[in-house]
């Protein structure tokens, strides 16, 4: 029988419970891999890749082969102590399900496992993806070779949650739902010496100061302000004591931006502006700018316009148009690759995602389930 809330609340308090950090996921890998193992098996084939040895495909046969809908799951945890008092929280210390990833795999484990009784019209791509929040696990899969000519999706459907969103409801929208983003870690390097002889030293404070200083007229000078733009120096240090001239500096931030396009030209410029404080200050500036995959979400027009209508239309839905966020997600890479859509359900929590105090409403599983295995089945009509 396909997994309903009796069955899906207490696998998503066992997920709760052994979160883990990206490329670490093996105790997830195994509990999810016994999940499957108890659904029907006449559909499905699970293949793992050796490279990235914490993901889990599984392909649900459909009546056809020759299209494929996928659906991903992220299945990774973040370095947060949980604070929330739950019954079930996290047995890992310093680690905690405070992004929602255990309520993402139990819906898609939901979903899963009612195509596994439900034959789909055409072939579907479950993937289970490690290293969301630290590694651009989905670029990774991409990468992998594992998505060969049998296992390639043609559209692909993911969701966040959403803590402001009330329980259960689906939003999304037209165009870019997250941005894109990209690190910035630049290391200073002058010449250190005693601050009564300045003139025998080369300050790295000063010079950082400079250039968090024009870092940040990107976004005041050279962003379209009818686009967006992000640029944060989150990070600064230099110097071990008052009355030393620092020879060095680090500083570490981020850029975020809702389109690729957007997101180079801010990349770009941070590099321009890198170079010219380095010849300015007569010092040595190593930057490096990781965007990994990072991507915007740019959800696909012509998919997203029939899951919106598709969901206004779901008596059972409660659909909420969403504006853009400035928050990250390397779907964004797969969804470049592959078009799609991801969407937000809501699950209604006064804490923010990242908080150790997150906690979500449980209500929201079936909500998604039942919303995501109509929609599915709507796609897969579709290509009757």
């Amino acid at each position: 029988m396909a997994l309903r809330e009796t069955e899906l609340i207490p696998i998503y308090q066992h997920l709760h419970q052994i979160p883990e950090i990206g490329l670490q996921e093996h105790q997830t890998h195994d509990y999810l891999l016994s999940i499957i193992a108890q659904m029907p098996q006449d559909l499905l084939t699970v293949k793992l890749i050796p490279t990235l040895d914490t993901a889990i495909l599984v392909k649900v046969s459909g009546k056809t082969h020759d299209y494929r809908i996928g659906y991903r799951t992220d299945i990774d945890a973040l370095p947060v102590t949980e604070n929330t008092g739950l019954p079930f929280a996290s047995t890992h210390p310093g680690v905690m399900h405070a992004c929602g990833h255990d309520i993402h795999m139990s819906v898609a484990l939901g979903i899963l496992s009612y195509f596994a009784e439900h034959q789909p019209t055409t072939d579907m791509i479950f993937m289970f993806q490690p290293a969301e929040e630290n590694a651009s696990g989905g670029m990774k899969i991409y990468n992998s070779g594992a998505l060969d000519a049998e296992w390639m999706p043609d559209e692909i459907f993911g969701f966040h949650d959403n803590p402001n969103l009330p329980t259960g409801a689906i939003g999304s929208r037209m165009g870019t739902l997250f941005a894109g983003t990209c690190e910035i870690h630049a290391h200073l390097s002058g010449k250190s010496g005693h601050a009564a002889y300045q003139h025998q030293a080369n300050d790295m404070v000063v010079a950082g100061a400079a250039l968090v200083s024009q870092l940040q007229t990107i976004v005041a000078r050279d962003v379209d302000p009818i686009q967006s733009g992000v640029v944060t120096l989150g990070h600064f240090t230099a110097g071990t004591i008052g009355n030393v001239i620092a020879g060095e500096a680090q500083i570490d931030g981020t850029i975020r931006a809702l389109t690729q396009d957007m997101n180079l030209r801010i990349q770009r410029r941070v590099r321009t502006i890198t170079e010219g404080i380095a010849l300015a200050y007569d010092c040595n500036i190593d930057l490096q700018l990781n965007q990994g995959g990072y991507y915007p979400v740019e959800n696909n027009d012509a998919i997203t316009a029939d899951f919106i209508n598709y969901m206004q239309q779901a008596p059972d839905v409660n659909f909420i148009e969403t504006q853009p966020a400035m928050t990250g997600e390397d779907f964004g890479y797969l969804i470049h690759q592959i078009p799609g859509t991801m969407f937000w359900l809501g699950v209604d929590s006064p804490y923010s995602l990242h908080s150790e105090n997150m906690v979500p409403h449980t209500d929201a599983i079936m909500s998604g389930v039942d919303a995501m295995t109509g929609f599915l089945t709507h796609r897969n009509e579709l290509r009757k």
